[in-house]
């Protein structure tokens, strides 16, 4: 099973939904903005991606910019903040026996199939 965190609206999530189908993966897909991903969840997810919390933060959004981006936060209180507002968390991720992957570009998640 390969599990995607998806936003419908991102095109290079949509890319990479496609090529998972095109794969004829067996595919979960978790639109996380409709569903939050719980803080151990997203503390499992960061491990698997071997990342820091800081590196799954999409820095260009506005909330981002208003409220956090001139602040000391650390890694806990930015893991709360990303559940909070989940637009904050780069996409799309895949999993996939236990490897993850951020699909930018979409092309990536070939390399965990």
């Amino acid at each position: 099973m390969t599990t995607i965190y998806h936003n419908p609206r991102c095109s290079k999530s949509r890319q990479c939904l496609a090529i998972l189908e095109e794969k004829k993966e067996d595919i979960h897909v978790i639109k996380y903005l409709d569903t939050p991903i719980t803080e151990e969840k997203l503390i499992e997810i960061i491990e698997l991606l071997a990342i820091k919390p800081i590196d799954l933060v999409r820095k260009n959004e506005t909330i981002w910019k208003e409220k956090y981006k001139s602040k000391e936060i650390t890694d806990k209180e930015l893991i709360k903040i990303m559940c909070t507002h989940p637009k904050l968390i780069e996409r799309p991720i895949v999993i996939k026996n236990n490897k993850a992957i951020i699909g930018r570009p979409p092309e990536l998640v070939i390399d965990i199939l």
